[in-house]
């Protein structure tokens, strides 16, 4: 699946998070009923950064997501695409090194980084595939990634409650604490179009990545998926 299924091409995408950029986290913290912070710490752990590490945070945001790893005493670079967010992120974080760059053009030479991390941001990349391959080639031989993801709940009756909420009550939500509600609308629909956990596994190995794993997250709402270079 691309972005462009969905009717928005990375220009509009990129806009609709300048928009909605200073409330972002406190709408991600309404919408998800606070699990969010819980999904954020699940992926820290499973990251395992070790003091002196390389980490690339992709779709990084404000950077909210990438001190975890900053007071592990890694090294870590918040990248994303929209500048609105980065502008949001360096009045929260100035010390932060928040980097513009494209997830499928990524701006940074051949295996730097020890371990790479995108939280929620990779169903919003145009060109999924080609942002896997990118995190590979930044990626040392032996390094890491972590992915967390919504993804699809596995129980069936939950699943259609889960998508009546998503189509039905997000939007009214978000109109009530979001800057930009109708970026929720599209945010909905990505989540109801992303691939499953098998999917996305498999898409994993097809861009070189080895070792693919994951485990669901609040009953596969969200889905943590770890590989190796």
């Amino acid at each position: 699946m691309t972005r462009a299924s969905l009717d928005k091409q990375p220009h509009e995408v990129a806009a609709m998070f300048d928009d909605v950029a200073a409330n972002y986290d406190l709408t991600n913290d309404v919408l998800s009923l606070g699990q969010d912070r819980r999904w954020r710490k699940a992926v820290a752990q499973a990251l395992d950064v070790r003091p002196g590490e390389r980490v690339l945070d992709l779709g990084a945001g404000t950077g909210t997501s990438s001190l975890p790893f900053l007071r592990a005493g890694a090294s870590v670079v918040p990248c994303d695409f929209s500048l609105g967010m980065l502008r949001e992120g360096k009045r929260r974080h100035p010390s932060l090194p928040l980097t513009a760059g494209d997830a499928t053009r990524l701006p940074f030479a051949d295996g730097v980084f020890d371990a790479v991390t995108i939280s929620f941001a990779l169903r919003n990349v145009h060109d999924t595939d080609a942002a896997l391959r990118e995190m590979l080639r930044v990626t040392r031989p032996g390094g890491r990634v972590v992915i967390c993801e919504f993804s699809h709940p596995t129980w069936a009756p939950f699943r259609t409650v889960y998508t009546e909420y998503l189509m039905r009550a997000l939007p009214p939500v978000a109109r009530a604490v979001s800057s930009n509600p109708d970026a929720y609308v599209y945010l909905a629909e990505s989540i109801r179009s992303w691939p499953d956990q098998p999917a996305l596994a498999g898409r994993m190995s097809g861009a070189g990545w080895s070792k693919v794993a994951w485990r669901n997250l609040s009953a596969g709402i969200v889905a943590l998926h770890r590989a190796v270079r």
